[in-house]
């Protein structure tokens, strides 16, 4: 079990923001931190690594203390058995591929675990090539193969995914799940996207306003308790088209496009990017907006 009570006052533009967290998560579980931006996401990840000391509060991983304010314990990122993928990756431009992922490992670490995870994400044909050289999705492959090399207790991802392509997303969530689970990890990943936090999460934080405000199972976080039947979907809105009295919604859900027709109230406050929960009632679509 890893607990977590902290507390950190945070300076932003709209003046200071108290960041009261209590969470808990069972080992071996994919939980994701959701919420807008500048809720503190970012802030929980870098303070559970070890990057950012907390004002107050504990991080207890198991029997293992690495932080506690009131005993004095605050254990440095390197004794945290952590595995961290950055927003950008923050791979090293002069170094080549297998120097990037065997970076983190200690001396008298068997470096044979790089050529391993240099197999297992199929990047021996770019172990030398330097990082500045490589595609978005290779970077993340990258940057995940040098998180897990030491085999880590807890796995931090901040939106490693953002900034690839859909198709790219699609086929990194797949990884990073089948990842997971072969290597029985504990993964905590900060995601602005629900689609993605249905595919691979087990349990989902929403972070609003400093604190966690819901908590549970994506569908049930997420999902809209008055709407029943045999489907819910979550997808982003592509286009709005008005056609006589009714709105058509083009909706994109995974690789298909699927149009939904709506009333003036339902598509009000609704446009392309936004993330809504389509849903049956009555054998009638629904539609929410989620994000």
């Amino acid at each position: 079990m890893i607990q977590v009570s902290l507390h950190k006052t945070l300076q932003s533009a709209q003046g200071k923001i108290s960041l009261e967290v209590e969470c808990s998560f069972t080992t071996g579980s994919f939980v994701t931190i959701y919420g807008p931006s500048g809720a503190g996401k970012t802030t929980l990840l870098r303070m559970l690594a070890g990057l950012l000391k907390p004002d107050d509060g504990f991080i207890k991983m198991g029997d293992n203390i690495w932080f506690d304010a009131k005993q004095r314990i605050d254990l440095a990122p390197q004794k945290r058995s952590i595995g961290f993928v950055f927003q950008d990756y923050a791979l090293f431009p002069n170094m080549s591929v297998a120097q990037n992922i065997g970076f983190g490992l200690n001396k008298k670490d068997d470096k044979a675990i790089v050529e391993e995870w240099l197999d297992i994400l199929d990047l021996q044909q770019l172990r030398d090539r330097k990082s500045d050289t490589l595609s978005g999705g290779q970077k993340q492959r990258v940057a995940l193969a040098r998180a897990l090399v030491r085999k880590p207790a807890l796995l931090l991802l901040d939106e490693p995914l953002s900034a690839l392509d859909h198709k790219m997303q699609q086929r990194l969530q797949d990884e990073l799940l089948q990842m997971h689970r072969k290597f029985n990890l504990t993964t905590m990943l900060v995601s602005h996207d629900i689609a993605e936090i249905y595919k691979v999460s087990d349990k989902v934080f929403v972070l609003e306003n400093g604190t966690i405000q819901r908590k549970g199972r994506p569908e049930d976080v997420f999902s809209d308790s008055t709407a029943t039947g045999s489907f819910q979907f979550t997808g982003e809105v592509l286009g709005i088209k008005k056609e006589d009295i009714i709105y058509v919604v083009s909706v994109l859900v995974g690789n298909n496009i699927v149009k939904i027709i709506g009333t003036e109230n339902e598509v009000d406050n609704l446009g392309p990017g936004d993330k809504i929960l389509l849903s049956s009632k009555a054998f009638n679509p629904l539609f929410k907006k989620i994000g």
